[in-house]
């Protein structure tokens, strides 16, 4: 992991579930006596999130409603992390002009956003199509005294809009970024949560991890994986990027960055061919790695 993301050393179990005891029940032990959770179980999951987000970013409340996304943290802080890289090398510093970035898509867990803002103390603007997440978003920060005033959210309107409607004229960003959904369809966004939970299912035996210890939840449980507009669009990934690469256009001159997340790395080709047809000035790969896990995101500026 990037050496300024909090989570670099793995999970502390002593000290998370000191920070939050409802999460000692669900920590189990490997074969090596190494304290784990279920990754399975969506509550287990959720309890660390609250216990890594109330130690590391000082939240007093985070809770999402069943069934949307509940994204694992120490990968979301390497985003972050790497803009961060990103605006240090284009000699882009906090100075009397607060940094400010969009979220797009922000989610009903907000994690961006409060990783940013208390980490590198950079504004925020959030941006959610589904009403639900929105909510869910706006109640975290109305119960966190540390987010009030740093992060705001506008709802976009339009499906079919991407910055429209949500960059006004009189903004101007320091970056964007996205976690974009990458399936094609429900059924694709189906096969890729069964196909995640069989992963689970062998890492936990690798682990040592034993079924008797297991709380017992469901693998097949799709709302693990998040909801629609989180999972899957018309087109999948590649047309979603698209439209946002060709949306920028629009906003070239209040936007000093643009980035999204890429899943796949054979898609790149396609859309720094579209990047080439929409003039970008600097396009850029960053390349983020936890564990042998290897992930990435494109940059592009004007």
């Amino acid at each position: 992991m990037h050496a300024n993301n909090l989570h670099k050393h793995g999970y502390d179990f002593t000290l998370l579930t000191r920070t939050l005891p409802a999460l000692q029940p669900f920590v189990i032990a490997n074969t090596e006596r190494r304290p784990t959770i279920n990754f399975s179980d969506p509550l287990a999951v959720k309890l660390l999130n609250q216990a890594l987000l109330k130690h590391y970013y000082n939240l007093t409340y985070w809770d999402i409603p069943d069934g949307f996304l509940c994204p694992p943290i120490p990968g979301r802080a390497d985003y972050i992390c790497h803009i961060a890289d990103l605006l240090n090398a284009s000699h882009i510093v906090k100075n009397d002009n607060q940094i400010i970035g969009l979220d797009i898509g922000v989610g009903a867990n907000l994690v961006y956003p409060i990783v940013g803002s208390q980490v590198y103390q950079w504004d925020f603007i959030g941006s959610e199509i589904n009403p639900s997440s929105l909510a869910s978003a706006q109640r975290i920060i109305d119960s966190n005294t540390k987010l009030a005033g740093h992060i705001r959210l506008r709802p976009q309107c339009n499906a079919d809009n991407i910055f429209k409607g949500i960059i006004l004229p009189q903004d101007t960003l320091t970056f964007t970024m996205c976690n974009p959904p990458f399936h094609a369809s429900a059924a694709q966004a189906i096969s890729g949560t069964q196909r995640k939970n069989r992963n689970l299912g062998r890492n936990k035996q690798k682990r040592g991890v034993t079924a008797d210890k297991q709380p017992s939840t469901s693998l097949n449980h799709l709302n693990f994986a998040g909801q629609q507009n989180e999972l899957w669009c018309n087109g999948g990934e590649v047309a979603f990027i698209r439209k946002m690469i060709n949306e920028s256009q629009l906003f070239a001159k209040q936007v000093r960055w643009f980035t999204c997340l890429v899943s796949k790395k054979e898609h790149l080709t396609l859309l720094y061919q579209q990047l080439e047809k929409v003039n970008a000035n600097e396009v850029k790969t960053v390349n983020m790695s936890q564990g042998s896990k290897i992930s990435r995101f494109i940059a592009w500026r004007f």
